[in-house]
Order: C-alpha cells, then structure tokens, then sequence
C-alpha cells in the first residue's frame, strides 16, 4: 500500500472517529445538563424570573464546565463505535491482510486525540474560569478562616478567626493572644479581641472597634474593655492571608492554571497543610484530566476491534466501566490527598496510570 493510499486511510479513519465523537460529544452535553439546568432554564422562562436570552446565556455559561468532563467520553466512545463498525465490515481485516500494524492504523485517532487533549487542556484553564465569572461564581462563596500564628518555638503566638469574609469585607473577627504561664510547657491566654470587622490596609489589619477580655493565668476574665484601632497581622502576612481568604471564596474550578498555581504556592507558605495537599492534586488533575483524551482515543480503538464471531458488547461492557471507575473516583482521590493519605501527584496520576496499563492489557489480550 503507497503513501497516497495511507494517506486516503488516515483521513477516513479521521473524518469517522470525529463524526462519532462529536455525535456522541453532543448526546452526552445534552444527558449531562437536562437533569438540572435545562430543566431549571425552561421552568424560570415560563415563570417569568428570565427571559429566553437570559436563560441561553446560562446555558451557554455551563458549556465549558460540561465540555471539560464529555470531551475525554466522547473519543473513548466514538472511537470505540468507529472500530467496532470497522471490525464488523471486516475493513480492519483487510487492513491487516495488506500488511498494516494495528499501532499504524491507530495514527488519526491518537492524532485526534491530540486535539482533544489541547480543546480539554484550553478549556479547564481558560474557558471554564471565563464562565464561571460571568456566572458571579469568582466571589459568590463566604470564607470561614482561622489562622494561628506561632513563635520561633512553634508555641502559639496568635490565633485569628474570622467568621465570614466576602470580597465586600471581613467580618466578625475573633483574635485569641496568648502568652507563656510560669511553666514552660503550658500555654495561656493572654486576652481575647472581639470586633464586627477588620479593614485591610495592605500593611497591616486594623480593627476598629474592639472589645479586650484580659484574662488571668487560671481563665477568668479580669477585665473588659473597648479598644479602638487595634492593628494585627502587620507586613507580610496581612498581605498574604487576605489573598489567601481570597482564593477561599472561589470554587477550583474559577481558577486558571495560573491562579491555581499562585494559590497553591501562599498555601504551602503558610503551611496550610490540608488545603494545600488539596489544591496540588487539583492542579496536577487539570494536565492528567485532558491526557485521558489520548488515552481514550486508544483506548475505544482497541475496545471496539473484535475478531469475527466474537462477543462484541464485551468491549462496550468494559468502557462504560473505566468511565464509571474514572468519575467516580476523582472526588475520592482529592481526598486521599487532603487528608495526606497519599502524595498528591500520586492520587492525580492514578487513574492515568490505570488507563496506560489497561492499554497493553487490552493489546495483548487481543493479540494486536
């Protein structure tokens, strides 16, 4: 077979696996928003809380937000479809009696697989943020922080609790000082802040209107007080502990790639460790999550190939159980990994080290 011909054969096997991928793409947009927001869409039209354009926009917002999880199905399955017709027309057949490879054969799809990877990669960094504010998700979420500051001697200095801040101001903030009893291995406190708000002042916390509880070596207060202009969390640490409320008040998925990285970087400086943990694997899922598309591409290929007089559902069967295994695990393994269970690049490349395995597993079963 010349190269013009190999060259006709990777626009077919192309042209068929993107038909299917996109049929399916669509399906899977459609299954994946109607249970809540087409629904929710339709039902605020009829009421009148929306006209029709507004709930097109909504609609068009949670596109990104969908396309990031349906792009990786959408190849597996249509790759899967295309090879599975192929196998049944016995094209694959003839394609290996003129001396292909089925690794040749697999050229457009990993190539189409490559798209995807860039669309998904594109689309969790930059359009899923976009979306998300223009839907007022960016700063929608109230933060509930709790800080505590320690002496060289990893004793507790200060402990600062703010009950609820918003991008429109902290409020409700409760500062425990503490200090060193008699004994050297007993901590007390020193006295206690109470104060509707603080104001940010770049350089330094200030709180307004105070009201001071002294307290006694024994924990009873000795006196009650109002202060005024109390300032905390001076220099560097106003700076960064108020961009970390910040980044609090978003969801993961209003990050960019950017944003999620500078995140990442203020929490482990302050050792957050839990949230910290949290975050990496995320960061880490957001270049392993569009790999999957490569894989998948692969994957659905190898799946959908079945020799003559075999049961075909069995590579259908598989599939649908590597997708269920795969979505329903993400969540957990975000977990693991706050909670310091596991590493947190172990628990964002699991599943893509699975996928590579199941790759020669498949191969070598099938005798490719």
């Amino acid at each position: 077979m010349n190269s013009k011909h190999i060259t006709i054969l990777d626009k077919y096997i192309f042209s068929q696996v993107t038909a299917a991928s996109l049929v399916i793409l669509f399906l899977f947009i459609i299954v994946w928003m109607a249970p809540e927001k087409l629904v929710d869409a339709v039902k605020d039209v009829f009421s009148g809380e929306l006209t029709v354009l507004q709930a097109s926009m909504e609609l068009f917002y949670e596109l990104p937000k969908v396309l990031s999880q349906c792009l990786p199905i959408s190849i597996l399955v249509g790759a899967l479809f295309t090879f599975d017709k192929l196998s049944k027309d016995s094209e694959l057949a003839i394609l290996r009696s003129s001396g292909l490879s089925y690794m040749r054969i697999l050229r457009p799809v990993i190539l189409l697989g490559v798209i995807y990877f860039a669309l998904c990669a594109y689309t969790v960094d930059q359009l899923v943020p976009w979306a998300s504010a223009k839907t007022g998700e960016n700063s929608h979420y109230n933060e509930h922080f709790v800080y505590l500051r320690l002496n060289d001697d990893k004793t507790p200095k200060q402990g600062i609790i703010v009950s609820n801040f918003t991008q429109n101001g902290i409020k409700n903030v409760i500062v425990t000082n503490f200090k060193k009893d008699e004994y050297s291995d007993i901590v007390c406190l020193d006295n206690i802040l109470f104060a509707d708000y603080a104001l940010n002042k770049d350089a330094f916390w200030i709180l307004p209107q105070v009201t001071k509880y002294a307290i006694d070596k024994n924990g009873v207060y000795q006196k009650i007080a109002d202060v005024k202009n109390v300032k905390i969390l001076e220099g560097e640490d106003a700076k960064d502990i108020y961009n970390i409320m910040s980044y609090g008040t978003k969801r993961e998925r209003a990050f960019t790639n950017l944003g999620l990285f500078e995140y990442v970087k203020l929490l482990k400086k302050k050792d957050f460790s839990d949230e910290f943990n949290f975050n990496l694997s995320k960061l880490y899922q957001r270049f392993f999550h569009p790999f999957t598309c490569v894989l998948f591409a692969i994957l659905g290929a190898l799946l959908g190939y079945a020799p003559p007089r075999s049961v075909r559902m069995v590579g259908f069967i598989i599939a649908a159980g590597l997708l269920f295994g795969y979505y329903i695990t993400l969540p957990a393994f975000g977990v693991l990994a706050e909670k310091s269970i596991l590493p947190p690049f172990i628990c964002a490349s699991f599943p893509t080290i699975v996928f590579i395995a199941s790759i020669f597993i498949v191969k070598k079963n099938k005798d490719l």
